[in-house]
């Protein structure tokens, strides 16, 4: 813990170190200048450079501090297997990671593998137990649901912190039976996600990586639901870069973003998707505070909720960065409304 407290030391004196180089116009060319944006860029370049170093710092101490657990290589299946045969097949995977992380006196993440079993009767359409790991979990009989939702997540979602996205799936899920039979929610936990604290949330090559997984996805889904299945993607974070990043086919009838830092995207018209696209954040949400700029390689550009972006606006209430889908929200009730097909509360000013 004295190593932990002296790096975060460490990171405040290097991030202001950032700051004072470039006020005093120390830094590249064109920050910093006389110009009339070198106050801008030179505030943006900071707070892009800021954390940078904080990520070099931090990530290091995080990974050294986090060994990976063992668990077996994932199932394979048959192009074109039922549902009902790959939960079976995962239920069993996850039974053998339980085993191999408890030998491995990997008693936390073993503990974690059994809450996600649940029972037994936990539906896994993939799993793989291995270093972070991923997952893809049905809530709801793909079968003969007429309405799917897919949950994107954003950074910092492993199977170590599954539970927080769990829940957010079946708040949703519940939400929708209220309104409608015949729902499903899947739960996409099927990339790398990036630390939130890291040089990669910053970039879209963890997005880009993710997007040629969730695309062949999405047409797997379509063929595993009930015939004319309308498909929803909703978005959440660094999820929302990857989501604006996947060749949607004609199955996905919206694309929703939110709690968003970009998407790359200068509009909604430059998406690979023929779906309506809704944008929309919470009032407290910290995200707002991040710079929608892109400066080579980094940041994400125009911000969805911007009207120039050009999606279609929905209220979010007046929650924070992970409160989107906590029962009672405003927001929940606005994404529900999205999936079955009518229309959210839109946020004033909007027409």
């Amino acid at each position: 813990m004295a190593t932990g407290t002296a790096r975060t030391a460490d990171t405040a004196r290097a991030a202001d170190a950032v700051s004072a180089r470039e006020e005093d116009g120390a830094g590249e060319a064109g920050f910093g200048s006389g110009r009339p944006d070198g106050a801008r860029g030179g505030r943006l370049r900071r707070t892009l450079l800021a954390s940078l170093v904080a990520a070099a710092v931090i990530v290091p101490v995080s990974a050294a501090a986090s060994a990976q657990a063992p668990a077996p290589a994932p199932a394979v299946f048959a192009e074109g297997a039922p549902p009902q045969s790959r939960y079976a097949a995962n239920r069993d995977n996850i039974a053998e990671a339980v085993r191999m992380a408890q030998d491995a006196d990997r008693s936390g993440r073993a503990g974690r593998l059994r809450a996600m079993a649940a029972a037994g009767t936990a539906q896994f359409l993939a799993f793989d137990g291995r270093g972070g790991g991923r997952a893809v979990e049905v809530f709801g009989e793909l079968e003969t649901a007429d309405r799917i939702a897919v949950l994107v997540p954003g950074s910092d979602t492993t199977l170590d912190t599954y539970e927080r996205f769990r829940s957010g799936a079946v708040a949703l899920r519940q939400r929708l039976q209220t309104g409608h039979a015949r729902t499903a929610v899947v739960a996409w936990l099927g990339y790398d996600t990036p630390g939130t604290v890291s040089t990669t949330v910053l970039t879209a090559g963890r997005a880009d990586e993710a997007a040629a997984e969730l695309g062949p996805f999405l047409d797997r889904l379509r063929d595993m639901a009930a015939p004319g299945a309308r498909i929803s993607l909703l978005c959440h974070s660094y999820g929302s870069v990857v989501c604006a990043r996947t060749v949607t086919g004609a199955a996905v009838g919206d694309v929703v973003l939110f709690g968003s830092p970009g998407t790359g995207a200068g509009s909604a018209r430059e998406l690979p998707t023929a779906a309506r696209v809704w944008a929309g954040r919470g009032g407290a949400d910290w995200i707002a505070g991040v710079p929608h700029v892109r400066l080579g390689g980094l940041g994400f550009g125009t911000d969805p909720v911007d009207p120039a972006f050009g999606a279609r606006a929905f209220a979010a209430g007046s929650g924070g960065h992970s409160d989107y889908l906590k029962p009672g929200t405003r927001s929940l009730d606005a994404l529900a409304a999205i999936v079955l097909g009518s229309a959210p509360a839109q946020e004033a000013g909007h027409a």
